[in-house]
């Protein structure tokens, strides 16, 4: 008689202390906002969230458990030992406030000889690291817009970039500091913002030409060898006329806002059979130099004359249901579920 196989425990890792924006959003009545909203606005919360990748989990067969490390080394530490997990789901995205310590959270899984779903510590640093990317990036011979990286907010007027620019800090992620000013067209307006920037955030502050193309986001599953997914492509031509066509905190995380609700996406992406195999490769090319592992979303524009450049590389990037990687696994042909018992298992195979 075949013995029934044991189930894996999966522990689901995150860090959210205080008070959830979208908890405060679920009270706004839309009528109230001086647009019409094209989605709704009560969208959920992180925790909510983090509760449907349990819930899929664990209708894939897995044990799950929670754990909110608020801000605590200890309580991570007891919880690790304490009934060990055979694998850390790790969805941790900062740490007492500072990004720049996600990858110190992660580093504490690899002590503990824990496998654990996503990048290790030394992609999750590199790609925080705005500037520095772009330098591997280019050294591998992948093409990112041309650029400068500020650790003082006085240049050159003579900088050797080309108009428009985009100015935003180096070392935030998911968008921070990017609004519908952050496109620049004249020395006047880079002076402003690159000082508006050093004002609000540490050095170094990036600015580099704005490429005024499709936006595409390339979402890769896999290690041996890792899968390209559908690519995705914005669709910003409903922006409101002030707004420049990118990514901004505000199209991306406020639904109070009308950029919010005036893009879509397209997956897969309407692209020519040569433009699809470049962006493919550029991206699959960007995963592998940066060392992502397991699934990674990477930021890429296409020029009008088709020329790719990435923009970023983002590992464990928002695993939402059906929204940007995830939309892209969908068209993969991957169930919610399905796509996170893929990512679940990839880590199992290394404690194998």
């Amino acid at each position: 008689m075949r013995m029934a196989r044991k189930k894996l425990t999966v522990a689901i890792v995150y860090n959210q202390t205080g008070k959830d924006i979208y908890e405060v959003m679920k009270n706004v009545d839309p009528a109230t906002l001086p647009f019409t909203p094209e989605y709704r606005i009560d969208v959920a919360t992180e925790v909510e969230e983090y509760q449907a990748i349990a819930k899929a989990l664990e209708g894939r067969g897995y044990r799950v458990r929670l754990v909110n490390i608020r801000d605590k080394v200890t309580p991570l530490l007891s919880t690790l030992k304490k009934g060990k997990p055979d694998v850390v789901f790790n969805l941790v995205e900062g740490f007492q406030d500072t990004v720049g310590l996600e990858n110190s959270v992660a580093a504490v899984f690899d002590l503990l000889g824990i496998p654990y779903t996503g990048s290790q510590p030394f992609a999750l640093s590199l790609c925080l690291r705005k500037g520095l990317t772009k330098q591997v990036l280019l050294a591998s011979g992948i093409p990112t817009p041309r650029f400068r990286q500020l650790t003082q907010s006085k240049f050159p007027r003579r900088h050797g970039l080309h108009y428009p620019l985009i100015v935003k800090p180096a070392k935030e992620d998911a968008s921070v500091g990017v609004d519908a000013g952050s496109v620049v067209n004249d020395l006047d307006a880079l002076t402003q913002r690159v000082n508006d920037a050093f004002q609000r955030f540490s050095p170094p502050i990036l600015i580099e030409e704005f490429i005024d193309g499709r936006e595409l986001h390339v979402a890769i599953l896999g290690n041996t060898p890792p899968q390209v997914l559908p690519i995705l492509e914005y669709d910003f031509s409903e922006l409101p006329g002030e707004h420049p066509p990118i990514l901004s905190y505000d199209v991306k995380w406020d639904p109070l806002k009308e950029a919010y609700h005036r893009i879509h996406t397209i997956c897969p992406a309407k692209l020519s059979k040569e433009a699809e195999r470049r962006v493919r490769q550029r991206a699959l090319d960007a995963y592998l130099i940066t060392g992502c592992r397991d699934y990674a979303r990477v930021d890429i524009r296409l020029s009008p004359s088709n020329k790719v450049y990435v923009l970023e590389v983002n590992p464990n990037p928002d695993l939402t249901e059906g929204v940007s990687f995830m939309e892209s696994a969908e068209n993969a042909g991957y169930g919610f579920g399905e796509a996170l018992q893929k990512i679940v298992d990839f880590a199992v195979k290394r404690k194998t």
